[in-house]
């Protein structure tokens, strides 16, 4: 992978490859999961933290039969699936069926056709079509080489099997490891196996570098599109969205090209969100517009607010309901009560402000001293003029007006208009400078 970082904690979707096999293992409801991990196995443990499983460490990197050797002594139940780290597309519909229908007594495999099978292990069958075993691509022959039906690496068997199917598998192949492959020939010999043909391969798609993992990704927001899709929600390009967490998202709901939806976003009915977009951990009321190029984190919006275009919305920041940010606008810690709004070019941080106030343009909280944040309260109704500064801790009262150009170091009074600017004057005998030669 040409990284610092284990192959499993690569991130798919936003969140590390391995937590995607962990949620598709949870649908089917198991006993126990048990995760075989090796090196970096600190930074799994941390990056999956809290996780409802079972670590057990393999010391040596001796192969997947060996791995599961690991864990055998774990295992508290009678039949033991057994799933990749690096197989993220697993769904749990699909392992259901499997387990369904794999009968106890016998070895269960999953098993696709691949367009290109090149690198993937190839399944023999015998002359009755019955499954024979599972030849790695270093040890396939030229005519082996050619079949195009591949084990995916899941297989569902009895516990018992495999601790006595596990010690007779032998380690003389190209690579010097013990393959889990290598017990379909030894099932083979002394019980049914069934194999479970995939009718989408894609569930199948395992990540070993980083063009696989762009591929991954890429089929999985597809996945995401699609689903939302099926629920009613309008994309303009499913090609051009990204979902990278939990959504939610209501009826009538438009999402232009190049969203980003990461972290918990609940979207509710008749929302739309324009073009490169950016949302977090955001909740959206009904009715919000969401103009093109708006980024919006750690923020809870009310019904009917309108966002943008270019504003950005920081953590820490509730809108009421019939708020209007402008363009080029960033609030950060603020509160805005209903009906307020901040058209333009303005910076509100760490302050509350009333119901319909109306902030102009350029105006600025001066939030930081230097060392600490402080507060700035504007009540409601108040009119902040254009390009006004105000120097937190101070509040503006009920109704109040700052004329343009205000630096507020005071509270201003309720229902009083408060200018702090010097008399304007003109500079007699001052000439404009003419411009020097190069």
């Amino acid at each position: 992978m040409h990284s610092e970082h284990p192959k499993v904690l690569q991130l798919l979707a936003g969140r590390p490859l391995l937590s995607h096999v962990l949620q598709a293992a949870r649908g089917i409801k198991p006993a126990q999961i048990i995760c075989v991990v090796g090196e970096g196995q600190d930074a799994v443990k941390h990056a999956l933290a809290p996780a409802d499983c079972i670590w057990v460490e393999q010391k040596e990197a001796k192969g997947t039969a060996h791995a599961v050797s690991q864990a055998l002594p774990h295992i508290k139940t009678d039949r033991v699936l057994v799933l990749l780290g690096d197989g993220p597309l697993i769904t749990s519909k699909t392992l259901q069926q499997f387990t369904q229908e794999v009968t106890t007594d016998a070895l269960g495999l999953v098993s696709y056709n691949a367009k290109n099978p090149h690198g993937l292990g190839r399944v023999s069958r015998n002359e009755h079509n019955l499954i024979a075993g599972v030849i790695e691509e270093k040890d396939a022959s030229d005519k082996e080489r050619l079949i195009t039906e591949v084990a995916s690496g899941i297989y569902l068997a009895r516990r018992t099997d495999l601790a006595a199917w596990l010690p007779q598998i032998k380690n003389n192949n190209a690579s010097g490891e013990y393959y889990l492959p290598d017990i379909v020939p030894i099932a083979a010999k002394q019980s049914a196996v069934i194999g479970m043909m995939l009718n989408n391969s894609d569930e199948a798609l395992g990540v070993n570098d980083k063009a696989q993992l762009a591929h991954a990704e890429r089929t999985l927001q597809q996945r995401y599109a699609q689903q939302l899709l099926q629920q009613g929600v309008t994309i303009l390009d499913p090609s051009r969205l990204d979902i990278r967490g939990e959504v939610t998202i209501g009826r009538d709901v438009t999402l232009d090209v190049n969203v980003i939806l990461e972290g918990k976003v609940n979207i509710a009915d008749n929302c739309s969100i324009g073009a490169n977009s950016i949302l977090k951990n955001v909740e959206l009321g009904p009715g919000c517009e969401i103009k093109a190029n708006t980024m919006i984190e750690d923020a809870t919006i009310a019904a009917n607010v309108s966002i943008g275009p270019f504003a950005r919305i920081r953590p820490g920041t509730q809108l009421a309901e019939g708020v209007r940010i402008g363009n080029f606008v960033e609030l950060k810690k603020a509160t805005l009560g209903k009906n307020s709004k901040a058209n333009h070019l303005s910076y509100i941080g760490d302050a509350t402000i009333g119901c319909n106030v109306n902030i102009g343009a350029g105006t600025i909280t001066c939030n930081y001293d230097g060392v600490n944040k402080h507060q700035t309260i504007i009540e409601d109704r108040a009119s902040i003029g254009a390009n006004s500064s105000l120097v937190a801790p101070v509040t503006v009262g009920i109704n109040a007006t700052l004329g343009a150009g205000t630096v507020l170091t005071k509270d201003a009074p309720k229902d009083k208009l408060t200018i702090t600017r010097a008399k304007q004057a003109s500079v007699p005998g001052w000439e404009r400078p003419d411009e020097k030669e190069a």
